[in-house]
């Protein structure tokens, strides 16, 4: 079995570095314009060309997403953009739109195109006609079953994508105008309100102010809100049917998520290279450790139905609190970059790249002139005295009942 590559979310410069030391084959990112998460830290072109010469000199790959759905007037500036990714050079443009489709082959002909899940593609004469006019790899809408999947990646030559994990959407792969409606905030223009997951209550026509609440309990019901998509238990699988890339969902996540889950993944494709594959039961307490909305496979078994949904809250589940991020090695111990506040003399865990995840006593906190200090203040950058942590662990701070640490 070919290992499918793993590819992860790279919202900003930091979250790329975290998603390749934990593991990715390759990332996804937007440039200042023309991608679909306008509230990312997306980047400029020179960010942009310092981030694929990190990604091509460890030999991963880097892909621009070019993926929003563009009206008459929104088109100008895009061929300028693509010649300017043209020198850049990224792996490939992640594209949804025909229109830019067709502009990015005549003006960044040098750039493979990978179709966007937001094209909606679900059969294989779809997968055929994006291939045919030149796209190298088509992401599959989240939609689809596993014996859809199968049937399209047998009968194609065409690369095939697949998204393993992260947020769904309510509408056909997010293809959705209730933000837009509701609040102004285009979700096909990378904007989302996820207006989906608010508290909704009817309204009789003729009874103007009178609101009645939809409960399924005391708490209401949240019947747009989809769980998150978890296709752990299926990576084996999706290898074997020669998917070549499992995605993560995640440009707005933060680094914790990003580093777990690619970790977690990083973990599942290598186990499935080695032949009967078979979910770890720690690798589930680390995905459920970091925020989500509980997990659901939604349509890979058939049909999605009132399993899928989140009915009882629109708020996450989480399982710890991101403390600080390990930058580096210091002669009094490590330089951290503070999350949120803790202590001295306070027991915190530190989970590294190799997915080992320790305890370990906070002693002494000292300021980068090596004065001590109380406690810690996001984002700013302390010393943890005599503790030697590799670069990107993850130090954080469990909630009771989610703290069995591996051996």
């Amino acid at each position: 079995m070919k290992k499918p590559e793993l590819l992860a979310p790279a919202g900003s410069f930091d979250k790329m570095e975290a998603a390749v030391l934990y593991g990715a084959d390759a990332v996804y990112f937007a440039g200042s314009g023309f991608g679909l998460r306008a509230r990312a830290g997306n980047f400029e072109p020179d960010e942009m060309e310092k981030a694929l010469k990190y990604l091509h000199n460890r030999e991963k790959k880097g892909y621009v997403t070019v993926n929003a759905y563009l009206k008459n007037n929104e088109f100008e500036g895009l061929e300028d953009y693509l010649h300017k990714l043209s020198g850049i050079k990224p792996d490939a443009l992640i594209i949804s739109d025909p229109g830019v489709f067709a502009t990015a082959r005549k003006h960044a002909p040098n750039i493979p195109v990978h179709i966007s899940t937001q094209a909606n593609v679900t059969n294989l004469q779809t997968v055929e006609f994006w291939h045919s006019l030149g796209a190298e790899r088509v992401i599959l809408a989240r939609e689809l079953s596993r014996d859809e999947i199968a049937h399209i990646c047998k009968n194609t030559s065409c690369e095939v994508e697949v998204f393993v994990h992260g947020a769904m959407c309510i509408s056909m792969s997010g293809r959705c105008l209730m933000s837009n409606y509701m609040t102004g905030r285009d979700a096909n223009a990378g904007d989302c309100a996820q207006s989906c997951r608010w508290k909704y209550s009817l309204v009789e026509s003729t009874r103007e102010g009178q609101y009645f609440p939809i409960e399924q309990d005391e708490r209401g019901t949240y019947f747009y809100n989809s769980k998150d998509l978890c296709l752990l238990d299926h990576v084996g699988e999706l290898a074997d049917m020669g998917v070549k890339s499992l995605k993560i969902e995640g440009r707005m996540k933060s680094i914790m998520y990003v580093s777990v889950i690619t970790g977690v993944y990083r973990k599942a494709i290598d186990r499935a290279a080695e032949g009967n594959y078979e979910v770890d039961p720690e690798w589930v307490r680390l995905i459920k450790s970091v925020s989500h909305r509980e997990y659901t496979e939604a349509f890979y078994d058939g049909e999605a139905g009132a399993e899928s949904m989140n009915y009882g809250t629109n708020s996450y589940v989480r399982g710890c609190e991101f403390l600080a991020l390990a930058l580096y090695q210091h002669e009094l111990g490590t330089v951290i970059e503070a999350k949120a506040k803790f202590h001295p003399d306070e027991a915190v865990s530190v989970l590294g790249p190799d997915m080992r995840e320790v305890d370990i006593l906070v002693d002494k906190l000292l300021d980068m002139n090596g004065n001590e200090q109380p406690n810690t203040k996001p984002a700013m950058k302390y010393i943890l005295k005599g503790i030697k942590l590799d670069e990107g662990s993850i130090i954080r701070r469990h909630e009771k009942g989610d703290h069995k640490l591996s051996e």
